[in-house]
C-alpha cells in the first residue's frame, strides 16, 4: 500500500483531528524528537537492567512511564494508581517453556477520557516495554546469557512512541471523541502475556473497544517506509491509512492480518480490528547490540506525528468499523505431518487444560464450534493438560482426520469434532 490522492471526502471530524496534529502551531513549537530521545534513554539504559520481567529494572521503567503519563495528563487507568498488577504462575505455558519461576507483572495504563455520546467507546493504543533482561530465553546470542539486553529498538522505541502519541492527543482539542486507553504491557516476550491480561481485565468493556493500535519496533526507519499490518482487520483502515501517510510524507506498506507475534494479536483474537506499526527486523534483533545509538529518533517522531493522526480519526469517527477476520488457511490436501487446529492459546495460564485466548477464521477450529474462552481437555483419544500435551496430541494425526474435541465452557463439558487441516498449507 502506498500513498495516494486522498479522497475528497471525509468526515469532518477526521479532517478537525488530522489538521490540529498536523498544523497546530503549539505542537510545532515544541521538541517531540527531544522528549523522545530522553524517554529512549531513560528506557534502554543498561540500569533498566534490560527490562526483564520481575527485575527491578522493568519495575524502575513501569514508574518512569506512569510519570510521562501523569505529566501528559492521563488519568490512572490500573487496578493500583496506573498500574494492573497481574501473576503468571510457574505452570503458565510461556513461563514453563522459558524454564523460568512464577512471575509478576504491572501493565502501565493511563487513560484520556471520551466525551460525548462516543465516550462510552475505546480506542487502545499500545507499545510492550519488558525485553529480555539478561539474556538466556528469547536471545540470539546464547553465549551472552548475564549480559543486559537494552532492547532499544525493542520495544524502548514503541513505548516512546506511544508515550509521544499521548502528549500530542492529551494537548488536542476535546470534542466528542472516543475514550483511548494508553497501555503499556509487560510480558510481552514471554507469549503477549500483559495484553492477554488486559483483554480478560479491560479499563473499557472489550465489546466497546473500537481498535487497537500498536507499536512495536518503529525504532529503525528507512526510506521513510514504514510497515504497518493488520490493515485488512477492517475495511476502512487503507483509506485512513493513505491519508495521513500523505500528509506525514511516509509511506505505508500494508499488510496481513492481525494475528503477529506482539500484543495487538490478543485484541485480534477476541474480533477487534487491530493495526501494529513496525519498521523491519534487523541484525540487533534480540541481541545485545540493540542499543540507542542505533536508533532513528526522527523517525518516531513521524511515525507517532502519524500514528496520533490515526488515533485521533479514529477516536472521532462516527461511523462503525468493518471487522474482517483472518484469511482461512488452503484447504487439506494430502496427508502427512502437520496436522493443523487454529487455535490460539492463551499462554497465561495452564488450567489444567489449554485455554484458548482466540481461534482463527476458516480454520478447523472455527468450523468445529471453538470459541474464545473455551478450555481444551480432550483431542481424539488424548488427554490435554497443558500445551505440550495438545501439541504431542496434534503430532499424532494426519491431515484430514476426524477427532473428537472435549472443552470446558463456562464450567460445562461440551463435546465437538473437527476436521484437522495442514500446518502452513
Amino acid at each position: 500500500m502506498s500513498p495516494r490522492q486522498i479522497a475528497p471526502r471525509r468526515p469532518r471530524a477526521f479532517w478537525l483531528w488530522v489538521l490540529y496534529l498536523a498544523c497546530s502551531p503549539a505542537l510545532l513549537a515544541q521538541e517531540p524528537v527531544h522528549r523522545i530521545a530522553a524517554d529512549l534513554r531513560y528506557l534502554a539504559a543498561d540500569e533498566r537492567e534490560g527490562r526483564g520481567l520481575g527485575s527491578p529494572g522493568i519495575d524502575s521503567a513501569a514508574a518512569y512511564i506512569a510519570a510521562q503519563m501523569s505529566r501528559a495528563g492521563l488519568i490512572p487507568g490500573g487496578t493500583e494508581g496506573y498500574f494492573q498488577e497481574f501473576t503468571v504462575d510457574s505452570t503458565a505455558p510461556a513461563v514453563a517453556h522459558a524454564g523460568l519461576t512464577a512471575r509478576r507483572g504491572k501493565n502501565v495504563i493511563g487513560i484520556l477520557p471520551g466525551r460525548g455520546p462516543l465516550a462510552g467507546q475505546a480506542v487502545v493504543v499500545g507499545a510492550h516495554y519488558d525485553h529480555l533482561g539478561r539474556g538466556g530465553f528469547g536471545s540470539l546470542e546464547p553465549e551472552s546469557t548475564g549480559v543486559v539486553h537494552n532492547g532499544a529498538d525493542d520495544n524502548a522505541s514503541g513505548t516512546a512512541a506511544l508515550l509521544e502519541v499521548a502528549r500530542k492527543l492529551a494537548a488536542s482539542p476535546r470534542g466528542s471523541r472516543r475514550t483511548v486507553v494508553f497501555i503499556a504491557f509487560s510480558g510481552e516476550e514471554l507469549g503477549l502475556l500483559g495484553s492477554a491480561h488486559y483483554v480478560r481485565h479491560p479499563v473499557v468493556p472489550i465489546e466497546s473497544t473500537y481498535a487497537m493500535i500498536n507499536f512495536d519496533m518503529v525504532g529503525r526507519l528507512t526510506n521513510r517506509r514504514v510497515t504497518v499490518f493488520g490493515t485488512e482487520t477492517a475495511k476502512e483502515f487503507s483509506e485512513i491509512l493513505d491519508s495521513v501517510a500523505h500528509l506525514t510524507g511516509l509511506e505505508v506498506v500494508g499488510s496481513g492480518d492481525g494475528f503477529g507475534r506482539s500484543d495487538q494479536s490478543s485484541f485480534f483474537a477476541v474480533n477487534i480490528p487491530v493495526l501494529h506499526f513496525f519498521t523491519g527486523v534487523h541484525q540487533d534483533y534480540h541481541r545485545t547490540t540493540d542499543d540507542i545509538e542505533k536508533i532513528n529518533v526522527e523517525g518516531i517522531s513521524r511515525i507517532a506525528e502519524m500514528g496520533a493522526m490515526v488515533v485521533g480519526a479514529l477516536a472521532a469517527r462516527q461511523e462503525p468499523l468493518t471487522f474482517v477476520p483472518g484469511e482461512p488457511p488452503p484447504p487439506v490436501s494430502g496427508g502427512g505431518y502437520g496436522a493443523y487446529l487454529g487455535t490460539v492459546p492463551d499462554m497465561t495460564e495452564s488450567p489444567d487444560g489449554v485455554r484458548l485466548s482466540g481461534v482463527r477464521s476458516g480454520s478447523p477450529a472455527e468450523q468445529a464450534g471453538l470459541r474464545p474462552g473455551d478450555i481444551l481437555v480432550g483431542l481424539g483419544d488424548y488427554r490435554i493438560a497443558n500445551l505440550y500435551d495438545m501439541t504431542n496430541a496434534l503430532r499424532a494425526y494426519q491431515p484430514g482426520d476426524t477427532v473428537s474435541l472435549k472443552v470446558l465452557r463456562d464450567g460445562k463439558p461440551v463435546e465437538l469434532k473437527a476436521v484437522l487441516g495442514r500446518r502452513g498449507g
